[in-house]
This record gives C-alpha cells, sequence and structure tokens, in this order.
C-alpha cells in the first residue's frame, strides 16, 4: 500500500512539473472568425458591407451572373462591364412605392422588389458557398 501511494505521489508530482513547463496560456480566439469558419459567415454583416462597399460587392459576385437585365431595348447579360453597383438594401427600400419580398434561409436569401403593373421587377439570389455569401442571381425587368 505505502509502495501504491508514493508512486500516485511521484505521479502527482511528474505532472505538476510538466504542467509548469509547457505553456498553458489560454489563447484569445476571435469568436466571429470561428464561427465563420465552422458554419458560415454572418448574413447580416455581409449584406452592409456588400451594400456599403463597391469592391468587396464586385469580389462577392460570381461573374458570369445567371439572370440578366431585360428592357424594352433587349435583353443583357450581366457581366463586369455592365453591373450596376447595388446600394440600397431590401429592407430600405420605400414601400409605399414598391412592393417587397424576401426569404431567408441557412444557405439562401431571396429579394423581390416591383411596381404592380408597371412592368417593373427585380430579383436577386444570394447564396451561401464554402461559408461565404455570393451574389449568384439578378434578373431585372423593366418594361
Amino acid at each position: 500500500m505505502k509502495t501504491l501511494t508514493k508512486y500516485l505521489y511521484l505521479m502527482l508530482l511528474f505532472t505538476s512539473i510538466l504542467f509548469s513547463f509547457t505553456d498553458c496560456k489560454s489563447i484569445r480566439v476571435n469568436s466571429s472568425n470561428v464561427l465563420a469558419r465552422t458554419f458560415g459567415e454572418n448574413f447580416t454583416k455581409f449584406y452592409d458591407r456588400f451594400h456599403k462597399d463597391s469592391v468587396f460587392q464586385m469580389s462577392r459576385i460570381k461573374f458570369p451572373l445567371s439572370g440578366m437585365s431585360a428592357d424594352g431595348s433587349g435583353e443583357k447579360n450581366w457581366d463586369k462591364k455592365n453591373w450596376r453597383v447595388m446600394r440600397v438594401k431590401i429592407y430600405d427600400v420605400d414601400t409605399a412605392q414598391f412592393k417587397v419580398y424576401f426569404k431567408k434561409t441557412e444557405k439562401v436569401f431571396i429579394q423581390k422588389v416591383w411596381i404592380a403593373n408597371s412592368g417593373f421587377s427585380s430579383e436577386c439570389r444570394f447564396e451561401l458557398i464554402d461559408r461565404r455569401w455570393y451574389l449568384m442571381y439578378v434578373l431585372d425587368q423593366n418594361f
């Protein structure tokens, strides 16, 4: 029994010495970055920055962009040259003049804006790809 007790004390002493020589400092990690890497980027933060920062916006559009711009003069596919920077978030659209619809799921955000009986409508779809949000589809119609 005495041998077992001595053995346990030696193990405890050895473990204490081992911990005293190792770096046991806690590491501070930006929790939002960890969450983004694990679950995906926060959509609200992405969406705000997307509408405020045109360089960021261009980096988060997968060109050639699906959809098109269609009006009385014809249809045009979206490319970097004819893209019009989006500035107004769906939440800020004047609902006295425009009808709005938006829906968010875990991996998709769809927004639609239109004027009833006018021939004007716009639809956009954002998707979460590899834990980052991208604009993947825009259909603008104005007839």
